[in-house]
């Protein structure tokens, strides 16, 4: 039985996580599964979401079972990708991590801060993930394993160049099925997807990147500026 490689991405939201599990799912040898530590997250932290009770309704809750299920994944397929959120790993032992290839994807947190005030109107450090995510690097550098780190931006400005150069630190080949999907939704998505993933259901590919020029409210200053703490940070580490 051939040894599946386990890649998983742990991003923030209002990034293009969705849109880079979609490019993983139009290769001919991935498996792509979507947020699967969501149900944890919102039953642990009592979180609200738009889809909190259909997600509460329909996935696994229990930490242990979800992570043996990932560490063990029934895959038929050489490449198993994990697309999460950062924040959905509060709480956990971090020690499965060691046995996969990690990307943190990050984005500028003003940004991020334009587009998810839009749907949660007074986020928090723990629900932007920059803090965890710094966390995450830190943790697995100190494990001898190497993270590797890309802004959504550096994707964007040039996907297929980006791709190659994160393929190749995955030790995966690249494709250029990576660089474009069908439009609409697959079946991997998200019971959540009605309420998030328009645009990339609108979308057969990356698009192009275009830098808000929207003022940030005052409200958001201060989170932003610690945000910003950690994103500084976290280029440093930057594929």
């Amino acid at each position: 039985m051939q040894k599946v490689k386990k890649i998983a991405l742990w991003s923030g939201p209002r990034n293009i996580s969705t849109a880079m599990m979609y490019s993983f799912s139009n290769r001919k040898d991935t498996k792509v599964v979507d947020e699967p530590l969501f149900g944890y997250f919102l039953n642990h932290t009592n979180s609200w979401r738009p889809s909190r009770d259909e997600v509460l309704s329909s996935m696994e809750q229990n930490p242990s079972r979800i992570i043996h299920e990932l560490s063990n994944p029934a895959c038929e397929y050489p490449v198993f990708f994990m697309k999460h959120m950062a924040n959905h790993l509060i709480d956990l032992d971090w020690s499965f991590l060691n046995d996969f290839k990690n990307i943190v994807l990050t984005r500028d947190p003003k940004e991020v801060l334009l587009s998810y005030s839009k749907h949660i109107k007074d986020p928090s450090m723990l629900d932007l993930c920059f803090k965890i995510q710094h966390e995450i690097v830190i943790y697995l550098k100190k494990n001898n394993v190497k993270p590797i780190v890309i802004d959504s931006k550096q994707v964007l400005l040039n996907p297929e160049k980006t791709l190659q150069k994160l393929c190749s630190a995955l030790s995966i080949d690249f494709s250029k099925s990576m660089l474009s999907w069908k439009k609409g939704p697959i079946k991997e998505d998200g019971v959540w997807s009605r309420y998030w993933y328009e645009n990339v259901h609108n979308s057969t590919g990356f698009k192009k990147y275009k830098p808000s020029n929207s003022a940030l409210p005052k409200q958001f200053q201060s989170i932003y500026e610690e945000c910003l703490v950690y994103y500084k940070e976290l280029l440093n580490h930057q594929l």
